[in-house]
């Protein structure tokens, strides 16, 4: 019983992953289904506004949990639906239950044997285990401020170097935060011009709706640049 117990999380994780591989929902991770159905799904919304946010962070906690693809499409889209702030909240608050599912099912599960192999093989792994073993709070933020590593690599070696949950989920909240709300104002953006009814094109960039986030985007990414050279070597 106590190692069902132990490997019960990682196995719903797995039957989960599985499940949504099988099931073919990736292919509606684009921005042409979600302008396919976006009559019904902002009828749904201006009927049923505080289901659609608990859906969409359920949904947005599930594909981070399982490393889905096309987060940041889920991301635009939560801007486009909801708009910057209620959309970027919402990614916000199911990204870190998700992550906060990963931290917790690698922990129970796998975490010393996973733990030793990473030690001996050293790798990106071994290097960030050994930042967030250093101070958890302060390192894991700044993988979230400054993605240098994988979002789900990040989780894993936190849960591996035994991080403080309390630690980890706020530096994932905050870090999180900035790139969330630009990729939120960017779907707000495109949202807000097919709701003029003009089709999105290269036009689009120009909009001061996208053309602000996007030069936000631009910094972020400067940023992690110049961190990088700072720093003088990456992960």
């Amino acid at each position: 019983m106590k190692h069902i117990k132990r490997f019960l999380p990682l196995a719903i994780l797995i039957v989960a992953v599985i499940a949504i591989f099988a099931s073919g929902v990736t292919k509606y991770l684009n921005l042409e289904a979600l302008q396919a159905n976006e009559a019904l799904l902002r009828g749904y919304i201006d009927q049923n506004l505080i289901l659609a946010l608990l859906a969409f962070i359920a949904v947005y906690a599930l594909a981070t949990a399982v490393s889905l693809p096309g987060a940041i499409i889920l991301t635009l889209a939560g801007g486009y639906l909801f708009g910057t702030w209620v959309g970027g909240s919402a990614t916000v608050i199911g990204a870190t239950v998700g992550a906060v599912a990963v931290f917790y099912a690698v922990q129970t599960s796998l975490g010393e044997a996973l733990r030793a192999k990473a030690e001996a093989s050293g790798g990106m792994l071994k290097k960030v285990i050994d930042g967030v073993g250093q101070g958890a709070f302060g390192y894991i933020l700044t993988l979230r401020l400054i993605p240098l590593a994988p979002f789900w690599l990040v989780n894993v070696a936190a849960a591996l170097a035994h991080a403080p949950l309390r630690a980890y989920a706020l530096a994932t909240f905050f870090g999180i935060m900035p790139a969330t709300f630009i990729y939120s104002g960017i779907g707000a953006g495109i949202g807000a011009l097919v709701a003029r009814g003009e089709a999105p094109d290269l036009g689009v960039i120009f909009e001061p709706k996208v053309l602000v986030p996007l030069v936000a985007l631009g910094l972020l990414s400067l940023g992690t640049t110049l961190y990088q050279r700072r720093k003088g070597k990456s992960l």
